[in-house]
């Protein structure tokens, strides 16, 4: 489903190839959205594509990555496939990323910064959501 979604929105994307060039490119867009720097911690990138006309983004791993975001507290997934659409401070309809909740894994859907750059939310597609300091997922040192 995700690859469909992708060729639907590489017509005019910005694609790029190549672990290294790829998580550059992720972090400029963190930034460029007002996103914690740290918030995909991605490893093994094989491609990360742009459409900022439709605001679509992916990005594709050779494996899935579980990564502890220690300040948080938080256990998350990112499969091979991770897509979502994006704008200042928020992104959504997102595919290919999990929360760790007690011994179950829970999709998350969307995440947004507020106002003023103190607080991130994860909500889950059916609503559910908790918030953190925006600190707690900026790259550790």
């Amino acid at each position: 489903m995700a690859q469909k979604r992708i060729e639907a929105h590489r017509p005019g994307a910005e694609v790029y190839t190549g672990d290294e060039v790829c998580r550059q490119k992720t972090t400029e867009l963190l930034e460029e959205l007002n996103l914690p720097r740290g918030l995909l911690p991605i490893k093994n990138v094989q491609e990360v594509g742009i459409n900022r006309h439709s605001g679509f983004v992916w990005l594709l791993q050779k494996q899935s990555l579980i990564y502890t975001f220690r300040r948080a507290g938080r256990v998350v997934q990112f499969g091979t496939e991770v897509t979502g659409f994006v704008e200042d401070r928020r992104m959504w309809r997102v595919t290919g990323v999990k929360s760790k909740e007690l011994l179950m894994w829970v999709s998350l859907g969307e995440f947004f910064v507020d106002s003023d750059a103190c607080k991130i939310t994860f909500r889950t597609p059916v609503g559910i959501s908790k918030t953190y300091p925006t600190s707690s997922f900026e790259p550790e040192e």
